[in-house]
């Protein structure tokens, strides 16, 4: 019998308990073991629930106990979350997590202190919930040299962009609807400002190179300023607005990573993931293309992906299943010197508008949209990040500015 116990009794620790019970006999015959909840750890009192049973309030309790093999931290946030499990860590116990502040902030370290005892960090709910991504790039693409992965990595943002651009209605409304459905947090920031795709692309680009990215390092913009109007161009262009998080390597050696909203059309790999989906596009060198798609939260889904890792751990008692993730930093390309296709909104007075761009940009692809009047829009050239910044300056009547891969 292997014991495990669950650090939070919230959406994701009462779904974990959900799934070993629900197919406990399953989990247990591919684990070569039975897997057995012995402690649930939560500040909380559950009146009513089995869980009493094994509820305890004191961290201690399963830190100094013996018979617990595993500790599944579901809490979120970096503190105590961290010091909890690191001390799991050194106490001789296997980890599993789903938090991706906590990966984010010290995966490179807790996975070097669980190779040092013969013990394993796993965090496949970390990134895509219930998308497995971390595993294959650990165990399934370790033939390839990684290039470039972009993903779809949060499903409030790409609810929200999908409804604004089904339904024709503004940020506000679709952000609305998505906190009545129980998508999006009462405080949406996290996901709307690109904050939880940040972390999770960070993840991704520490396994892709082997080398600790900081998630402070990538930049980093959200969804608030995309508009309406935004959408109706997008359409009359045959595309959609993604919030997408990249990581991609140029020269071999230098590696890029942003967070940003982009139009893209139907020859995208990512174009027709919507609603609460996710969508992780990843290129190697041998492989090509490869995608994973599926939902990226949720309590079940991640739940899953969480008891995955614990049979994972399960079967390697005694035996580190090797990660390469170093904690020596990589430096990142400054994002200024990263050439993209931009698509520019302006007001439009008069005829002097297209004279001003023609002098700053030359031939530019111009956008029509038969339901937007008073505006010009229309495409760049690639040109850096940097020159764009300097030629915005130099626009009058700035309405908005998208990145374009197309």
């Amino acid at each position: 019998m292997i014991n495990v116990a669950v650090l939070g009794y919230g959406t994701i620790g009462s779904g974990v308990v959900e799934v070993l019970n629900t197919n406990g006999d399953s989990i247990n015959k591919r684990a070569g073991d039975q897997i057995n909840i012995k402690y649930v750890l939560d500040l909380r009192e559950f009146p009513g629930d089995p869980v009493m049973d094994k509820l305890v309030h004191d961290v201690n309790i399963i830190l100094e106990d013996p018979e617990v093999g595993i500790v599944v931290e579901v809490m979120g946030g970096v503190e105590p979350a961290y010091s909890f499990v690191k001390q799991a860590l050194l106490k001789g116990k296997s980890v599993v997590t789903s938090n991706k502040e906590l990966v984010a902030k010290h995966g490179a370290e807790l996975i070097d202190l669980a190779k040092e005892r013969n013990l394993n960090f796993l965090f496949e709910a970390s990134v895509g919930g219930g998308i497995p991504i971390i595993r294959p790039l650990n165990q399934s693409l370790t033939a390839d040299e990684i290039v470039e992965i972009t993903g779809i990595l949060n499903g409030t943002t790409n609810y929200i962009l999908s409804k604004m651009s089904d339904e024709g209605i503004d940020f506000n409304t679709a952000l609305k609807d998505a906190q009545e459905k129980g998508y999006a947090e009462r405080n949406p920031a996290a996901d709307v400002e690109g904050h939880d795709a940040c972390r999770k692309i960070a993840i991704l680009s520490s396994l892709a190179f082997g080398m600790q990215v900081d998630f402070e390092d990538i930049y980093t913009e959200g969804i608030t300023h995309i508009s309406d109007i935004d959408i109706k161009y997008a359409k009359a262009l045959e595309a959609r607005v993604k919030l997408f998080a990249s990581s991609i390597r140029e020269n071999d050696r230098c590696v890029y990573a942003m967070v940003a909203p982009v139009m893209i059309r139907a020859n995208h790999p990512l174009y027709s993931v919507n609603d609460v989906f996710n969508g992780i596009f990843v290129r190697g060198n041998v492989i090509g293309d490869v995608m994973f798609y599926g939902s990226g939260a949720g309590k079940l889904p991640t739940a899953s992906a969480v008891v995955a890792d614990v049979v994972d751990a399960a079967k390697h008692i005694g035996k580190n299943i090797w990660t390469i993730w170093s904690s020596k930093k990589l430096e990142l390309t400054d994002v200024n010197e990263v050439e993209n296709r931009f698509f520019v909104r302006l007001e439009q007075k008069d005829d002097s508008v297209k004279e001003q761009v023609a002098a700053l940009f030359g031939n530019v692809e111009e956008v029509q949209c038969a339901d937007v009047q008073g505006e010009y829009a229309f495409i760049t050239r690639s040109i850096t990040e940097q020159q764009m910044k300097e030629k915005k300056e130099k626009l009058n009547g700035v309405l908005n500015v998208i990145r374009v891969r197309f």
